[in-house]
């Protein structure tokens, strides 16, 4: 019978490569999936695109939370609520201060959790909590309220777009590129796989991707082209710094909920300081 096994290396090979194709193949779907819901929302508009952020910002608050509690003590429920409050006065028009209320309240709200906390177990984690807590509020709800509010400007569709289009082609351009000729490490102690080449190919895609954006709506080009070279840089940092929150975590993904992207956070990360850093230029600046 031992005549009739193929090697021991063709299984082996075969194995691998049907693992290969079938991991394409969920992220494959899964970046449709995304992409569908992403630009189906920023195109309709009107409540649907508040919706499909405030989704997606809850569920990255909630997988953040979950890194976090495998260290500290965290009050997911008042953060949760907060996140909630936050994406919902926003989309309903109420000013940002009513949004900064709502932070401080939450604070307050953790800092009294662990007033009882202490006062019944003998120990609190105040200094965690109200930091890890709010950090969750900051890093992830504010940034997507910041996308609810510039989709609800005459041309926040079209700024929305390139932002989410000059991000994902960074991330193709950097992994082609960097994957094939990548051999400078950019980050090695927070992120191997990374190189200068592929940080590089990044930034011409997406500076790229946002020239062609303005072609395409036949929108003056200096606005999206710069913003296309603002997606390339920042969106790169953006990415360093979730990987330092999972490299800390111990996780490698932040969730599961996307097939073959992971979490909301790993698909999503580069948005929210690329959408903050949008939302200062044209809505602060002007």
């Amino acid at each position: 019978m031992a005549l009739h096994k193929p090697p021991a290396g063709v299984k082996v090979k075969s194995h691998a490569a049907g693992i290969v194709a079938g991991n394409l193949l969920q992220r494959i779907l899964g970046g449709m999936i995304v992409l569908v819901c992403i630009t189906g929302g920023i195109i309709l508009g009107g409540w649907v695109w508040p919706v499909v952020a405030s989704l997606v910002a809850m569920g990255s608050l909630w997988e953040l939370y979950q890194m976090m509690s495998s260290k500290y003590k965290i009050s997911r429920g008042w953060g949760l609520l907060g996140g909630v409050l936050i994406l919902a006065t926003v989309s309903f028009g109420y000013s940002f201060a009513v949004t900064l209320s709502i932070i401080a309240l939450v604070a307050f709200l953790v800092l009294f959790t662990e007033v009882v906390r202490r006062q019944s177990t003998g120990q609190s984690f105040a200094l965690w909590n109200v930091g890890g807590t709010l950090s969750g509020l900051v890093y992830i709800i504010l940034p997507w309220s910041f996308m609810i509010v510039i989709r609800s400007q005459t041309w926040g569709h079209i700024f929305l777009l390139t932002i989410f289009a000059c991000t994902w082609s960074c991330d193709v351009g950097a992994y082609l590129i960097g994957s094939k000729f990548g051999s400078t490490s950019f980050c090695s102690r927070v992120s191997p796989k990374k190189s200068w080449e592929g940080f590089w190919a990044g930034v011409a895609a997406s500076t790229l991707c946002g020239s062609a954006l303005a072609l395409f709506f036949e929108f003056p080009p200096i606005p999206l082209l710069m913003l296309g070279l603002l997606c390339g840089v920042a969106g790169q940092i953006g990415d360093l710094g979730e990987s330092v929150l999972k490299r800390e975590a111990n996780v490698k993904d932040s969730g599961a909920i996307i097939p073959g992207h992971g979490g909301f956070l790993d698909r999503f990360d580069s948005i929210l300081i690329n959408a903050t850093l949008a939302f200062f230029i044209f809505e602060v600046i002007g």
